[in-house]
């Protein structure tokens, strides 16, 4: 279904599917058994604007520790879980909010059962996780390759084992590390499907590879009215995930709040060094809590026209710069001046 006609599933103190907004997920990269390490960077996370946290749990240990992490932490906790039913069960018992599975790893038919019974007796939803890289053998001898075809189909039969069984608490994910394969299937589920759908391109690399692959992929799928949840899978700090998600539904215009700021790209005619400058103020903004757009302009002589779209900005000269709103000039100041100008402006915004 398209995102507004998907179920509507609660998980901890947040609901997902129908007319919620589109979620922004992460993953812990600590051990989940250093439970000090794990709510650290949690913490860190919610601030950076993570809504649902993911933590692997590889070991009795991990899935014992989610009791103490939840206790310190303010946004859902979801089990991540492969090949052992025990530990699904365990970290149900532990106050998981959310588990991910992908059925076909877990075991036996009893054992899917087992954690199903187990997620119906807590009423926490199941994540059906199905990726390229675990299709099962008959399904590519079927279609020769791996498909987007292929892994819809693995992930719609193991949504209808656990139907089967009872249940239907459910999100599905599908994720591809090829872009385009990713984005049809997810327009072939969508069509199926009833149940949100947590969205992402899966081993799409390091923060700049990442980034690119996964703006281009949430993108088209997010635009075509498909996700309720997303995560930004990079090789690197968890934080860019959420930084780049925040943007990413931004642009979209799925969520508002949060300053955007725009740079024009430097030329023969910039004075300023206004790279550094676009990055300081990038970074300047990320705590104050405005929803306007910010112009970085590297001249004077264009930077007022550039900057007309934007609600403040600032371009640079000589040893001086302009602050503009609205394409107006209003003062100008020492280059040295600029940032704390602009901050100033902010910091005691009126509209």
């Amino acid at each position: 279904m398209y995102r507004e006609n998907t179920k509507e599933i609660v998980i901890g103190n947040r609901t997902i599917g129908g007319n919620h907004p589109v979620a922004i997920q992460s993953m812990t990269n600590t051990k989940t058994e250093n439970i000090e390490e794990t709510v650290d960077q949690i913490l860190r996370l919610e601030a950076a604007g993570c809504e649902i946290i993911r933590c692997a749990v590889p070991t009795m240990e991990a899935a014992l520790a989610l009791k103490e992490i939840k206790k310190q932490i303010h946004i859902p906790l979801v089990a991540d879980i492969h090949f052992d039913y025990r530990l699904a069960i365990a970290a149900i018992e532990n106050g998981a909010d959310k588990i991910r599975i992908n059925p076909g790893n877990i075991g036996s038919v009893e054992k899917v059962r087992a954690v199903v019974d187990k997620a119906k007796a807590y009423n926490i939803p199941i994540r059906v996780g199905v990726n390229s890289g675990s299709l099962e053998k008959h399904l590519l001898e079927k279609y020769g390759a791996v498909t987007a075809e292929a892994i819809v189909e693995s992930a719609l039969d193991k949504v209808r084992m656990i139907e089967e069984m009872g249940y239907d608490n459910l999100v599905v994910s599908i994720k591809s590390s090829d872009v385009l394969m990713c984005v049809k299937a997810h327009e072939l589920i969508a069509k199926e499907c009833p149940y949100p759908l947590h969205v992402g391109i899966t081993e799409s690399g390091t923060v700049y590879s990442g980034n690119i692959k996964s703006s281009v992929g949430l993108g088209i799928i997010l635009n075509e009215g498909i996700g309720n949840t997303i995560r930004v899978s990079l090789t690197g700090d968890p934080a860019e995930e959420i930084r780049t998600a925040k943007l990413i539904l931004k642009t979209l215009g799925l969520r508002k709040g949060g300053i955007e700021v725009v740079s024009c790209p430097t030329c023969g005619r910039t004075k300023i060094d206004l790279i550094g400058l676009a990055n300081k103020v990038e970074q300047m903004v990320q705590d104050i809590p405005l929803d306007v757009k910010v112009a970085v302009m590297g001249c004077v002589v264009n930077g007022p026209g550039e900057a007309r779209e934007a609600d403040i900005g600032i371009a640079g000269g000589i040893g001086e710069g302009l602050l503009i709103k609205k394409g107006e000039i209003i003062k100008k100041v020492k280059e040295e001046e600029l940032l704390e100008t602009l901050r100033q402006e902010l910091l005691n915004w009126k509209e």
